[in-house]
């Protein structure tokens, strides 16, 4: 009876225990990496079956093919025929920093009973719970890395690991180890001692870079839609089976960010370029011959365009001027506060889109297809100046209702003092007690 009775004391103790920290960041790593990449290497061998139902080669080909496209999602590159294919397809970049998210938020979850807590933390303990986790779980996803891009390495095919492993590192700066803090609940604690102007700011930072990302994808669609016809011609001119049609739509569904990025620097003004000589822009539009891809169907027809084309550069500072009141109305702030917040998240804004516009280019075939992508130094000047001259407009008005009701305060204030020094004082009544 003794023995049973200690039981459920033990149990309670093995449940309360927090699982090894060591284990869980690692293992967390190597699922986020395999998830993905399982997937892709399903629909490589569906690909290899459905091209020529199984006749060529073997699955492990499909398998290769899946992998490759894994690999090009962070940045490896590959070699065809002799050329350096560098242009990194951001969609799979956008579904492996998904699954980086919400398996670091699983294990920021896990480890959240690890180290010192609250308390301990606000007294300046010193607290290595999120960048040990942070740590093992890029080794995790960087020993998965390594492994496929050294079993997909051939004759025709030189994935670059260095290439992988900055990718890796960048990704989980960026994604995984937020999603750690996070899911930790590290990051209210920390938030709680960053002032609030810097908050407000990084708030306006992410609003007006997604409002300008879905604005600049919108427009592509909305092109890609009024040239159906012509992206179904060149999709015919490939004489593809319906299940291989479905299949290299799905390539080109790969490079839907990298088109909206493009899209994007066109509304700023630059533009961009589709192989060597080559202008994408509202002031001149200049191309060559190009190959068959249906995404390039969107681009507009060669020569000057209209003037009033020229005002689709006003769309971008418009766009910042809303979003970033959206993220600053109801804050409880001074009027210099919302200034400086909304410019200074308008100006990271700008950085941010010049940076992504930097990745989504790259090189997509031999000779003057060496040459793809936005026009990044001008980019970065464009973006930053409509961003944050935007933003600082949208902060505008919270910033004028906040000075106002600052010299309304003021002003009762003032009155307030005033009442108090003119209220008369019994001279005899002070006599009497005295």
């Amino acid at each position: 009876m003794t023995s049973l009775l200690a039981r459920p004391d033990h149990a309670r103790t093995e449940a309360a225990r927090p699982r090894p920290l060591v284990l869980i960041a690692t293992l967390g790593g190597v699922m986020a990496a395999l998830g993905p990449l399982v997937v892709l290497l399903a629909v490589g061998v569906i690909g290899w079956f459905v091209s020529d139902a199984g006749v060529h080669g073997a699955p492990r080909d499909g398998m290769r093919m899946g992998a490759l496209a894994w690999l090009a999602g962070h940045g490896s590159g590959f070699a065809v025929m002799g050329a350096r294919i560098t242009i990194v397809p951001l969609g799979v970049t956008a579904i492996a920093a998904w699954s980086m998210w919400r398996l670091g938020h699983r294990v920021g979850d896990s480890v959240s009973g690890h180290g010192p807590d609250a308390d301990r933390i606000s007294d300046g303990e010193r607290d290595f719970t999120v960048p040990t986790a942070i740590a093992l779980f890029f080794a995790g996803y960087a020993v998965v890395a390594v492994v496929v891009a050294t079993l997909a390495a051939g004759t025709t095919a030189d994935p670059s690991v260095p290439r992988v492993l900055g990718w890796t590192i960048a990704l989980t700066a960026l994604v995984a180890a937020p999603a750690i803090a996070v899911g930790s609940g590290r990051a209210a604690i920390w938030a709680a001692f960053t002032p609030a102007t810097v908050r407000a700011g990084a708030a306006v930072a992410g609003k007006v870079l997604t409002a300008l990302v879905a604005v600049s994808g919108l427009l592509f669609l909305v092109a890609l839609a009024t040239s159906f016809d012509d992206a179904a011609t060149m999709a015919a001119r490939l004489h593809t089976s319906p299940s291989e049609a479905a299949l290299y739509s799905l390539v080109n569904a790969a490079f839907l960010p990298n088109a909206s990025l493009f899209a994007g620097s066109w509304l700023l003004g630059p533009g961009f370029v589709v192989g060597g000589a080559t202008i994408v822009s509202p002031g001149a539009v200049v191309l060559g011959a190009l190959p068959l891809v249906p995404l390039l169907a969107a681009l507009p027809s060669v020569g000057t365009p209209p003037g009033w084309v020229g005002l689709a550069m006003v769309v971008p500072p418009l766009v910042a001027a809303v979003a970033s009141y959206r993220a600053l109305r109801g804050r409880p702030l001074a009027w210099d506060q919302y200034a400086l917040a909304g410019c200074g998240g308008g100006l990271v804004a700008g950085v941010a889109f010049a940076v992504l516009a930097a990745l989504s280019g790259g090189s997509a075939g031999p000779g003057r297809m060496r040459f793809v992508g936005p026009l990044v130094p001008d980019v970065l000047v464009h973006a930053v100046t409509a961003c944050g001259v935007g933003a600082l407009l949208g902060a505008a008005l919270p910033a004028a209702l906040a000075w106002r009701a600052a010299r309304a305060r003021a002003a009762d204030d003032e009155a307030r003092e005033g009442a108090v020094e003119d209220v008369p004082v019994d001279a005899s009544s002070d006599d009497t007690r005295a």
